[in-house]
């Protein structure tokens, strides 16, 4: 939602901004329009508890201070790619410290007029030309956006209004539109600085969340947040990010929260349960945080109010580097190792997929050239050439290594000399898992179908109506067998396995958490470790998930590439390989890999 009593003044137009009167005359009946909204909500909020106009008045940082050096704000107008149509304009403000042969801070600020506005409530080139002088931030640049509309297609028609969209949608568009338009462009007049902890992002109501989910989405670029009365509600799914936190691997951001107790409670959720929901989650994930509340409702009298403390504490320490959280009680970080991450495996072979472990630990891994072995140095040796495309990989229990060759619509094995001979024709398999008897189960998405396969060659569909069955799993004890679904759906299913191998009790049991605005999990590659935990390799990073069906853990994919495959390997089973983007990728971790092919093993039992 948007902040009511916002006000506007003239700045200065630049000569890239001189010739766009039409847009002009657009975003000046727009900005008409938004505050007619703007002036509703200040109605909804005359039914609050009255408060005195001086609840919350403006400190010395936040007014004119004699011989402080003042900044210039320039405005500029856009029209975007990412959000094709839409016409927009911005503010830059440049402090008058800043040194082009110095890459500067950077700060962005959704809703630019308002935060623009030096008689306004936020104030941001006077506060920051105070703080800047005393030193008690860097030199940054600021870069205030508004959101964008899609012009009306006549006098009688309304434009399209792109705010919610913009800000509410809990994906990374708006930190994609941030990265490939409007830094680069306001980059090219200016030195701004590339590092993450160099760059913060603010941002009041539904701009609020909008900059938490900016740095959310993308921790590698932005690190430091504010966020005032921000819209956490269920306005296009930003009520989730409570649980999102408490479950996904800690990322190095630091968050500046406020809100009032007589913030608005509307059809999408209330505004102060949301905010503290994610004040909580960040407290319990240990993130550098503060949350100030107040008596306020929906405006921005306290958050103008606090800026140059929000500013202080954000800024604190720079240029150190934020810190990414260790000592979490979160679930996932008793799978992870504090301070270990994702290292790359150098491999000279492309296109590297299907993930295999044998009794050693070795891992095993297919590419363009055949199917290679890593040793324990890390050094790949090809163990089987021109095989064609292998799209999974599993081990027996006589050391043979099965492989789906999808494209010639068979299963084959390789003898430790790496021999072929033939398992299974007519099978389109995606993935395979042998079990300690000899016995195994394959994936085939195209038919919709689950193979059990014989040691002697025979096969039989165990399992159909599938459709997208894209991985198959034993479960530590072998009771059970799982079946991923990529697409459609979001669950993976769990089936019992009856003494000849048939499948019964068919559930869709584990609940996999989908990206905001996609359809399906897209479920690549499964493991499971000593403790009966579930790994799933999705678009959302590998999701941990309890005996119960639960996740409880969301581990980020390595460099924002999907992992397609994933083992646990090395001589303790303890290192998590995966495969995405076409390379390999290992992790130390706190847990312990199982291998299907050897003797069941019983895990602990699950909390219900």
């Amino acid at each position: 939602m948007r902040p009511a009593n916002r006000r506007r003044s003239a700045v200065p137009r630049s000569e890239a901004a001189a010739n766009t009167r039409p847009h002009e005359e657009r975003m000046a009946k727009t900005r008409r329009l938004y505050g007619i909204l703007a002036a509703c909500v200040a109605i909804a909020a005359l039914a609050l508890p009255a408060r005195a106009a001086d609840d919350y008045p403006l400190g010395p940082d936040s007014q004119r201070q004699p011989g402080v050096p003042q900044g210039t704000v320039t405005r500029y107008a856009w029209t975007s790619r990412i959000f094709p149509g839409t016409e927009r304009s911005y503010w830059v403000y440049v402090p008058k410290q800043y040194d082009p042969t110095k890459p500067a801070c950077v700060m962005v600020f959704q809703d630019g007029g308002g935060f623009q506005d030096v008689n306004g409530q936020f104030r941001v080139p006077v506060v920051f030309d105070n703080l800047i002088a005393k030193k008690e931030m860097p030199v940054t640049i600021a870069i205030m956006i508004e959101p964008g509309i899609v012009p009306a297609a006549s006098a009688n028609a309304l434009p399209r209004f792109n705010r919610s969209f913009e800000y509410d949608t809990p994906d990374d568009r708006y930190a994609r539109f941030l990265l490939e338009e409007i830094l680069p462009e306001v980059g090219k007049r200016y030195n701004l600085t590339r590092e993450a902890g160099g760059r913060a992002i603010c941002g009041a109501s539904s701009g609020g969340i909008c900059a938490f989910t900016a740095a959310w989405q993308r921790p590698d670029q932005f690190s430091r947040v504010i966020s005032f009365i921000g819209s956490f509600t269920d306005l296009r799914g930003g009520n989730t990010y409570p649980s999102l936190i408490r479950k996904t691997e800690p990322k190095p951001i630091r968050v500046f929260m406020q809100d009032g107790v007589n913030d608005q409670d509307i059809y999408s959720g209330n505004w102060y349960i949301g905010n503290t929901d994610v004040a909580a989650a960040l407290k319990f994930a240990r993130y550098e945080m503060q949350f100030v509340t107040g008596s306020g409702g929906h405006d921005g009298r306290q958050g103008g109010s606090i800026l140059p403390d929000a500013l202080r504490w954000l800024w604190r320490d720079y240029p150190a580097p934020i810190s990414t959280p260790t000592s979490t009680p979160q679930p996932v970080m008793a799978v992870l190792r504090p301070g270990e991450g994702w290292q790359s495996v150098p491999i000279e072979a492309a296109s590297a997929d299907a993930l295999a472990v044998d009794a050693t630990g070795a891992v095993y891994f297919a590419a363009e050239k055949g199917i290679y072995r890593l040793d324990a140095a890390g050094h790949a040796t090809l163990f089987r050439a021109q095989t064609g495309r292998v799209s999974g990989l599993a081990f027996g229990p006589d050391g043979s290594l099965y492989a789906c060759l999808p494209d010639r619509r068979r299963i084959v094995r390789y003898d430790a000399d790496g021999r072929e001979t033939l398992l299974a024709r007519d099978v389109t398999a995606r993935r395979l898992s042998i079990t300690h008897q000899g016995d195994g189960y394959a994936a085939d998405p195209q038919q919709g179908r689950v193979w059990h396969l014989l040691p002697n060659g025979r096969k039989r569909v165990v399992g159909d109506t599938l459709a997208g069955a894209n991985s198959v799993l034993l479960t530590p004890d072998q009771s059970l067998l799982l079946v991923a679904q990529a697409s459609p759906g979001k669950y993976v299913v769990s089936y019992h396995r009856q003494p000849d191998g048939a499948l019964s009790a068919g559930q869709p049991y584990f609940d996999l958490q989908i990206p905001y605005g996609q359809a399906a999990s897209g479920a690549q590659a499964m493991t499971v470790d000593t403790e009966g935990r579930l790994y799933v390799a999705t678009a959302a990073g590998l999701q941990v998930c309890d005996q119960a069906g639960r996740v409880i853990g969301v581990i980020l994919n390595p460099e924002r590439a999907p992992a397609t495959s994933l083992v646990f390997g090395g001589p303790e089973r303890d290192t998590l390989y995966v495969t995405a983007g076409g390379k390999i990728y290992k992790r130390k971790t706190q847990a312990k890999g199982v291998l299907s092919f050897q003797e069941p093993i019983r895990p602990p039992l699950p909390r219900l």
